[in-house]
């Protein structure tokens, strides 16, 4: 029986939003077992090591590329992999940017992920007030700088711990471009990367210390590009068939869609082309659209309705139209096993405390604009571990957690109170803070894998309760079928 049955109108939307945002609670398990030895080395090294990581990522953070277009910074991270004595495979997937760090052989396999590229349009100084280094260029918005070099880090000295200690098994780095929009990872799992992998270990950027317990979203994403006959608007506008007034046709239909969608759907889009003159017919033009949801059938479903809106479009304006599918993501399957041990992990490594400089730029920064403060005493804290609250973003990580029993946590690398995808996000992400919050990530990471490693009997149990989550007949199939990655999606975004 459906809730509209029970709970008159809008009471029973709001009762089954309710329901899909409570988190769920964290289930009864055996006690962990105890954390691997002789770790204390490895947090020291990479202390010791903090400052020239520091400078690796604000190389990368300096380098500012977007998707598959990270050229400098894939490099950077190869070379100290390299470096360390790793293995390295690079054009993983048919990605030029994309790589495979490998260090030992034979099982477990425990992979580290790590990410290197930028958003268009976010670029920052490392004040606390809006400067742009280039108008209108990259910056890294989600802290992909720091997202790469922390992983590098954990995995180099997850390598020294292992021959230390005489470990054996695989520590693998895996270089993953193009998360934001262009799915790299999703290919990845499509051509078999992680199909001899044990379990996954990541994390991200953010204003907080988190074991990551969240689903995030699932997606579809595309550039919907109509064409139409050019004519000059004044002399002859009745020859001409204008591309960008289905553009903004369909943009219509869209936004009166969204009262008809189930709760927790988000559709955004961007008119990426909207003709060069206003004197003359649009004969091409291109909008840029997301559709997201914690369920991928509710993604699927909403897309197609769309899809059928830009057929509508074309047909009322006269003109033509063509689907570029950018990218597709799954949202995250939560590894309580595998959380709870990363949690120990994070509170074993704990927070840390803002100098008074870097008080008074998070203070200034506080001050800007969109900014929602939180108490700065945050970077010191670690939250309880929640398992299974639905989360706003998305990130191709989903699809690797339906692969491979997968785990992420989130560092304060930013300001607390900063959104992703900000000014604010650049300028802390190029400073003190970000490299701070940085080797939080990689000394969890890296006590995660040598827990991991430590007892085997921890991946087992996470297997387990993967395949329980998944199901007996659950198949992995992406929507991007058996097509290329979209190498070109970003083009024309770096200025």
């Amino acid at each position: 029986m459906g809730l509209s049955n029970l709970v008159p109108g809008g009471a029973a939307r709001r009762l089954a939003t309710a329901l899909l945002a409570a988190p769920l609670p964290v289930l009864a398990q055996a006690p962990l077992p105890k954390p691997a030895s002789n770790t204390t080395p490895m947090l020291a090294g990479l202390d010791a090591a903090a400052e020239r990581y520091a400078g690796i990522a604000k190389q990368i953070w300096g380098f500012a590329e977007v998707g598959y277009m990270e050229e400098q910074s894939s490099a950077l991270l190869q070379s100290e992999l390299k470096r360390a004595g790793f293995r390295v495979t690079t054009g993983t997937a048919g990605e030029p940017t994309a790589f495979v760090a490998e260090y030992g052989s034979g099982k477990p396999v425990i992979a580290i992920l790590g990410e290197f590229d930028a958003l268009p349009g976010l670029s920052q100084d490392a004040v606390p007030e809006r400067k742009a280094l280039r108008a209108g260029g990259p910056g890294h918005g989600c802290g992909h700088h720091l997202f790469g070099t922390a992983s590098t880090a954990a995995a180099i000295s997850v390598k020294e711990w292992m021959v230390a200690n005489k470990v054996t098994g695989t520590i693998r780095m895996i270089g993953t471009p193009a998360e934001e929009g262009g799915s790299g990872k999703v290919y990845m799992v499509r051509d078999g990367v992680f199909n001899d992998v044990d379990a996954v270990i990541a994390w991200h950027p953010g204003d907080e210390n988190a074991a990551t317990g969240e689903r995030t979203m699932a997606n579809i994403t595309g550039k919907f590009r109509f064409h139409g006959i050019s004519s000059h608007a004044a002399g002859a506008p009745e020859r001409g068939r204008s591309a960008l007034d289905a553009v903004e046709v369909m943009n219509t239909m869209t936004n009166f869609l969204r009262e008809h969608v189930p709760d927790g759907t988000r559709i955004h889009y961007v008119i990426t082309n909207g003709g060069k003159a206003p004197n003359v017919v649009p004969d091409e033009a291109e909008v840029y659209y997301y559709v997201r949801h914690v369920d991928m059938n509710v993604v699927k479903n909403v897309w197609g309705r769309v899809v059928d809106a830009a057929k509508g479009a074309s047909i009322g304006t006269g003109t033509t139209y063509d689907l570029q599918l950018i990218g597709s993501v799954y949202s995250l399957l939560p590894n309580e096993t595998l959380l709870r041990i990363k949690q120990r992990a994070l509170e074993t490594v704990g927070g840390y405390t803002l100098t008074p400089e870097e008080r008074v730029f998070a203070e200034t920064l506080q001050k800007s604009e969109a900014f929602v403060p939180v108490a700065l005493e945050a970077t010191q804290k670690i939250k309880p571990l929640v398992v299974g609250q639905p989360g706003a973003g998305s990130t191709d990580v989903g699809d690797v957690s339906w692969m491979v029993p997968t785990v992420q946590l989130s560092a304060a690398t930013w300001v607390p109170g900063t959104a992703a995808h900000s000014w604010q996000a650049v300028a802390a992400g190029g400073m003190s803070i970000g490299a701070k919050g940085m080797m939080i990530a990689a000394k969890t990471m890296a006590l995660t894998a040598a827990d991991l490693f430590a007892v085997p009997a921890t991946i087992a149990a996470a297997k387990k309760e993967f395949d329980a989550k998944r199901g007996p007949n659950f198949k992995y199939e992406t929507i991007l079928g058996t097509q290329k990655p979209q190498l070109d999606y970003r083009k024309g975004t770096t200025n």
